[in-house]
């Protein structure tokens, strides 16, 4: 009779620690942006922030959903991408409307299709607009010299849409490829271990971590050192430790940069318009 017991007790408990796991694997990729998110929504300074992360991991996550067709890993790590996308969208609009509401002189519109003749005069501090003047925008105006500069939010959106259509459709034609579809998984995990690089380069840019959320980067290191010993222990392919170990690199590498400019004041480039 204890055998059973234990047998059942020990089901139980079996399929709530893999409810938990799926369930962290979902929300605990979302966790560090949080506090960062939190920040900027306070303190209305959104550019200690590189928003290239956001680029880097709606990227990564979308390669890795493509992927997913090709082979159906877990579950969850689906789910985790899809709501990673939507917290990148989150952080992109309140950047963008931060920024718009910062501006304190005429700015020049900065769209991903359409010209750069449309402006708007915005009230110091308000952000109400006092006169805005629109062009129509074609997918064949795009500029390069603004990309993921733009100004306003629906055009990460459309850029987005054009990623994904492309994506889509190459998946569909080239799905029964072996080496394609290992090249999308491979991509997708190295583009994410390279998601602390555009902040390195912000805050060696500006010498200053002011603006970034320390936190963030503290939860990005625990996360993905417990990630890449997962990868060790559970002898993953080795692309997924080694790219692990590179994103825990670049962790410790910001880490680094908080102690070294941490005398160092705000810099004094911070945009408030254009």
């Amino acid at each position: 009779m204890d055998w059973i017991i234990n047998d059942e007790l020990g089901l139980t408990v079996g399929h709530l620690v893999g409810w938990t796991s799926a369930s962290f694997m979902v929300v605990g990729g979302v966790l560090p942006y949080i506090p960062q998110y939190r920040q900027i929504k306070q303190t209305q300074d959104p550019e200690g922030f590189s928003l290239h992360v956001c680029l880097a991991l709606l990227i990564a996550n979308t390669l890795r959903i493509l992927f997913w067709f090709s082979s159906r890993y877990e579950l969850p790590l689906l789910v985790q991408s899809v709501v990673m996308n939507i917290t990148m969208f989150l952080m992109i609009h309140l950047c963008v409307k931060v920024r718009r509401n910062n501006a304190i002189m005429r700015t020049r519109e900065r769209v991903f299709s359409g010209d750069d003749t449309a402006a708007t005069v915005t009230a110091g501090g308000t952000g109400g607009p006092l006169k805005k003047s629109r062009s129509r925008h074609y997918i064949y105006d795009f500029d390069s010299r603004y990309f993921w500069q733009w100004t306003d939010f629906q055009s990460y959106v459309d850029f987005m849409l054009v990623v994904w259509a492309v994506g889509a459709a190459v998946t569909y034609l080239l799905l029964s490829v072996t080496w394609f579809m290992e090249t999308i998984g491979f991509l997708a995990v190295f583009t994410e271990a390279m998601l602390g690089l555009p902040q390195f380069a912000r805050n060696y840019k500006n010498k200053s971590t002011h603006g970034m959320s320390i936190c963030m980067v503290i939860m990005w290191t625990a996360g993905d050192m417990f990630k890449t010993g997962y990868f060790i222990l559970r002898h993953a392919p080795t692309q997924f430790w080694i790219c692990g170990t590179l994103q825990v690199s670049l962790d410790l590498a910001i880490l680094l940069q908080v102690y070294i400019y941490r005398k160092n004041p705000a810099p004094r480039n911070t945009h408030r318009g254009d």
